[in-house]
């Protein structure tokens, strides 16, 4: 009987556990509200909401960690402000915000190598936060105006932003370098008396591309041979070669007012949104030709893609809605109502 009773309580205590394991989904869709300042945590399944958690003022971006566990959301403000938001989303709570100083206005996110990259437009810099020191542990300004979305290679090796203001995309990448005193390259004699070289060093060489004007929303191609670059202002498309850093083309795409722009996984198609009109332009990356425009509302902001191509969702901000586009049959066969004025999206991956 007493043993009995022992399992029964062991059993008791697991169960919790053993529910929320069998409850929670492989996947997660991250919906930010700008209105309601809070995060949607949305089952990829079935697309319903599992939890809303806030997340401050202005809420912009958002990215999770590699693993799913946590996410982390920009307060922009236009430099009003000067935090990130974190998110535990196994226990669908708050933690306490990161206090970035004087990097003012975070907006564009990513997580690479286990920690967070994120823009501080008003300090005209991007930046990157440890989670596991709690610390911001490299910072770099780039000298542009609004410098706004980010991208960091996997190796970390290559960073891009677009600089709304400047009208430029900048392309950082980190290179060695030889050091005043270090050893001469092979073959070459050592200098007498010079110092010894402490070992490898590297810094960031950064070249500037001037695009159109109001360059925000980009994406790199998963050949990673282009960046596509919407320009809000000009309604315009440059396409930059990535090894020649220099622009090769520009579409006159009529994308007035474009926020973002992203490529399918497959690579083989351009989906662009835009805050001044009703639909959400598709291209065909290949032929650079305009493939439809798919009616979703009165304007829209993010859009991130089903990692099988099959679906795409855009946060269409004046509606209060996220648009679900089947990307086989171009239509949108779905809405998300998962707070008002909808913007960042990102996917939570659970291991």
């Amino acid at each position: 009987m007493k043993t009995a009773f022992h399992a029964a309580f062991l059993v008791s205590l697991c169960l919790p556990g053993i529910l929320l394991a069998q409850s929670r989904p492989s996947a997660s869709l991250l919906v930010l509200s700008k209105q309601d300042h809070t995060l949607a945590i949305v089952d990829a399944s079935s697309l319903e909401i599992i939890a809303k958690v806030p997340v401050g003022n202005d809420p912009h971006e958002v990215i999770a960690s590699a693993d799913g566990t946590t996410a982390y959301v920009s307060n922009y403000g236009f430099g009003a402000y000067n935090t990130l938001a974190v998110i535990d989303l196994v226990a669908h709570a708050g933690l306490p915000f990161i206090d970035l100083g004087p990097l003012r206005g975070p907006h564009g996110l990513t997580f690479v190598g286990g920690k967070t990259w994120f823009t501080a437009e008003a300090a005209k810099a991007i930046a990157r936060y440890d989670p596991t020191t709690h610390k911001v542990d490299w910072i770099l300004g780039t000298g542009q105006n609004r410098t706004h979305m980010i991208y960091v290679s996997d190796d970390g090796q290559l960073i891009i932003t677009t600089n709304v203001s400047s009208g430029t995309v900048s392309i950082i990448e980190q290179m060695p370098i030889r050091l005043p005193g270090a050893p001469p390259p092979p073959g070459r004699p050592a200098p007498a008396g010079g110092p010894e070289s402490p070992g490898p060093r590297t810094d960031w060489n950064e070249t500037t591309v001037r695009v159109g004007n109001g360059s925000e929303g980009f994406d790199v191609s998963p050949d990673r041979k282009e960046i596509w670059v919407a320009n809000a202002q000009d309604g315009t498309i440059s396409i930059i070669d990535l090894p020649g850093e220099k622009v090769i083309q520009t579409l006159a795409s009529n994308v007035r007012g474009a926020n973002r722009l992203k490529f399918t996984p497959d690579g083989k198609r351009v989906l662009v949104s835009t805050l001044g009109g009703p639909d959400l332009v598709i291209l065909d990356a290949g032929t650079r030709k305009e493939i439809k425009r798919v009616p979703i509302g009165h304007g829209a902001a993010g859009i991130v893609m089903q990692p099988d191509s099959s679906r795409a969702f855009v946060a269409c901000t004046p509606d209060d809605y996220v648009a679900v586009i089947d990307l086989h049959s171009l239509e949108v066969v779905g809405h998300i109502q998962a707070g008002g004025q909808p913007d960042g999206l990102a996917w939570a991956f659970h291991q």
